[in-house]
């Protein structure tokens, strides 16, 4: 028999305040159908003073575990996909451990900007294939509003917060595509690409917090290129063609990437989770965050084979194939 991690449960949060376009047309020079036409993007979540990373990572997790039937005593592991944590040090995770009352196992943070989750997803998976663990959480948190200059209009229309988590759990599996679970994940990264979105500076620069600088156009064009490359990766390796796929979430950055990744590989268009109206970019919660919306509303059902995809600064993507259920 062959372990798989098989999701069996998932829950997200998103802050109460709602930030709309024509909020934004009050700040800086754009408008509604300006920031539409380009992004697809209608409203963004934006955590309010007093809400932590933690604090929504936490509601995402207390709702995933819920979903799962099981408790905070089952787990071993809780991962967290971030890029906004709420201290330099200590980790997130160990936060989120402690705020959940886990006694034991193990905790860390992973930062691979919006490719976070995809690579959380996959080392969790190692860790139960491999036996080193039964059951875990893998949650993507981010406050994105934090990291942006409200006067520029470049990135300040592109970005919210939120959060989302799945509960991992081990499973018996034939080793064919057939099982349910994690079936295959891909991760890359290329840091020649490293200045094409970025924030300037850091502690390690001597410098606690920089600025957000985006190369828009070459983001856009490596986004379709290396996520297009993801997904055919996948589909060669597994021997699988789009047909295949009940339902494709990729990482909710720009509905145009999306859009341009759909007609690449002629995915029909009720097959496609999209969030980004409503969510805008949050970054390494927005896989979850697509997963918890399809799965709340009835879309996505025990057995269906579901393909995620993402990209992130650094730049990082990849890709996971998953059997729900």
């Amino acid at each position: 028999m062959n372990k798989r991690s098989a999701i069996i449960g998932v829950g997200s949060f998103l802050p109460e305040k709602i930030i709309t376009n024509h909020d934004l047309s009050q700040l800086v020079d754009t408008t509604h159908d300006w920031i539409v036409s380009r992004t697809g993007i209608h409203q963004r979540h934006v955590a309010g003073d007093h809400e932590k990373t933690s604090d929504l990572a936490l509601a995402a997790c207390k709702k995933a575990l819920k979903s799962s039937g099981r408790g905070v005593d089952d787990l071993d592991f809780i991962i967290c996909a971030t890029t906004t944590p709420d201290q330099i040090f200590p980790s997130t995770s160990t936060r989120l451990q402690g705020l959940l009352g886990m006694s034991k196992g193990f905790a860390f943070d992973i930062q691979a900007v919006c490719g976070g989750f995809i690579y959380a997803l996959a080392v969790a998976n190692n860790f139960i294939t491999t036996g080193q663990a039964q059951r875990g959480i893998v949650v993507g948190a981010e406050t994105m509003s934090r990291l942006l200059d409200w006067n520029d209009r470049s990135t300040a229309i592109l970005f919210g917060d939120g959060a989302g988590a799945v509960v991992l759990e081990a499973r018996d599996g034939a080793g064919s595509l057939a099982d349910f679970g994690i079936l295959k994940t891909f991760l890359h990264s290329d840091g020649q690409l490293n200045d094409i979105l970025q924030m300037t500076e850091g502690p390690g620069s001597g410098t606690c917090f920089g600025t957000m600088i985006m190369k828009g156009q070459d983001v856009f064009r490596h986004a379709v290129e290396k996520l297009g490359g993801a997904i055919e990766e996948m589909l060669s390796d597994t021997g699988l063609t789009a047909d295949d796929i009940d339902w494709f979430v990729p990482h909710q950055a720009n509905e145009r990437i999306i859009d341009a990744l759909v007609k690449r590989f002629d995915f029909p268009s009720h097959k496609v989770i999209k969030t980004v109206s409503l969510h805008a970019n949050t970054s390494a919660a927005s896989i979850p965050l697509a997963l918890d919306a399809a799965v709340m509303d009835g879309r996505i059902k025990k057995g269906d084979l579901v393909l995620l995809d993402a990209l992130g600064a650094g730049l990082t993507w990849g890709s996971a194939l998953v059997r729900w259920g």
